[in-house]
């Protein structure tokens, strides 16, 4: 695993500035006269975080980390990961390199991590209790629902969901943008068991005032303010009443990981990822389009005409990201392998997003000629659909496979960075990968 060093991680925070770290971790303002997060609730949360109280607290050396609470570190969730490549630490944000995404179900281990803030304490114990989800404002019947309450009164379902990070691509702007520089690996497709965000918001009664959701998370904002919030984004009613948006509490599976949260989120699959609020704790239901934490400004927006690289776009010239565009991947084999001289198969996904894929096609000779890739059929929408293709490799040499996905208006792939955008979002320009044969 490859780690960029981000912002400090927990346990230097703890050594540098014992209050500061109390104050991110336990959300309060550490008693001056008492040391580290030792007292009230600082004491409780720990007990609660380790799942015992604590006899001997008294005689703990000031700034000591537990060390059955470095299990629950954001440093030991990173840890957790097989083969991700670590863009930030401080909040953690990790891609993961195209052929590790090879299987149809995105394995945990090997999905992507986007987050905004610090995992919330919840998530990081593994304990549900007390958790409730909220939904009000422009509804008729408000509600507070538990875990229980979610897959006793809703069906549950289960779907294999693409998840992909508004930024992936980033990297590949020129001139750059500001924020985590994704390459190719900030998506996956795993599989999201919950219930259907439309049931839930049809419960509740969803008012004809009704223009946008809001969505809100347990994560602490980086600063440390309960305040303010990390991230807080919405859709527009029309899309949360679509289907397939799940209010999910297992992931493969399993009960969400912590970085992927634990213990219920919401997947809004074919827009930004930024829409599948993690730590789900309400969900308002607005009369305007949300204004929350990265919802103005240039987050998750591009301009509404096109522009010149590096053109100043004023704020009331950018519009939201809804729809992500047709994309593809390609998986195996892996780029700079070597290979002999002939046939070689290829494979990869293609995903999409409001508008299925339709065709996939690939290219050995830096897209001279095309052939057309076999597209296995969708398990679901808004699934990533797997593609296969046997390519000739007529001599030794050095060789680029592109990939290209269509959907079903023929929008297709563009060779390289579609309309340059001031923060970098929705690249999908051919995957290309490198390989030598022999």
């Amino acid at each position: 695993m490859t780690h960029m060093k981000g912002e400090r991680g927990l346990h230097e925070l703890y050594a540098e500035d014992p209050q500061t770290a109390d104050r991110i971790v336990f959300g309060r303002k550490a008693h001056a006269d008492r040391r580290g997060f030792l007292r009230g609730a600082g004491l409780a949360a720990m007990g609660s975080l380790i799942g015992a109280s604590i006899p001997f607290h008294r005689n703990m050396p000031a700034g000591l980390i537990p060390v059955a609470f470095a299990q629950m570190d954001e440093g030991a969730l990173i840890a957790e990961k097989d083969g991700l490549v670590v863009l930030s630490d401080r909040p953690i944000n990790m891609e993961t390199p195209a052929h590790l995404l090879d299987d149809d179900v995105t394995p945990a281990a090997r999905h992507f991590v986007r987050n905004n803030g610090l995992v919330p304490d919840m998530a990081l114990a593994g304990n549900p209790s007390g958790w409730t989800l909220t939904v009000d404002g422009e509804v008729d019947s408000p509600m507070e629902l538990s875990l229980e309450d979610l897959e006793n009164q809703f069906e549950v379902v289960t779907l294999r969901l693409v998840v992909e990070c508004g930024g992936n691509g980033r990297a590949f702007y020129n001139p750059g943008a500001s924020g985590n520089q994704w390459t190719t690996g900030a998506v996956a497709c795993a599989e999201w068991t919950g219930v259907r965000l439309k049931d839930v918001l049809e419960a509740a009664g969803v008012r004809s005032s009704a223009v946008y959701t809001a969505h809100y998370g347990m994560d602490t904002h980086l600063s440390g303010d309960p305040e303010k919030d990390p991230i807080s984004r919405g859709v527009p009613i029309e899309k949360a009443m679509e289907p397939h948006n799940l209010i999910a509490v297992r992931m493969n599976g399993e009960p969400l990981p912590a970085l992927h949260g634990f213990p219920c989120r919401l997947v809004v699959p074919g827009w930004p990822g930024s829409c599948s609020q993690k730590w789900l704790r309400r969900i308002q239901v607005r009369d305007v389009v949300h204004d929350g934490a990265k919802m103005t400004g240039a987050s998750y927006r591009v301009p509404a005409y096109p522009v010149a690289p590096g053109t100043e776009v004023p704020d009331s010239d950018m519009v939201i990201i809804e729809s992500m565009p047709v994309k593809s991947l390609i998986t195996a084999p892996e780029s700079g392998a070597e290979v002999s001289v002939g046939s070689v198969d290829v494979r990869g996904h293609a995903w999409s997003g409001d508008t299925p894929v339709a065709a996939m096609e690939v290219s050995v000779d830096f897209g001279q000629t095309w052939a057309a890739a076999e597209l296995a059929p969708e398990p679901n929408p808004y699934a990533w659909r797997r593609w296969t293709a046997s390519v000739e490799l007529p001599i030794g040499g050095y060789y680029e496979i592109w990939a290209k996905a269509i959907d079903a208006n023929g929008a297709a792939q563009p060779p390289t960075t579609p309309g340059w955008n001031p923060k970098g979002y929705v690249n999908n320009m051919f995957h290309r990968i490198a390989l030598f044969a022999t």
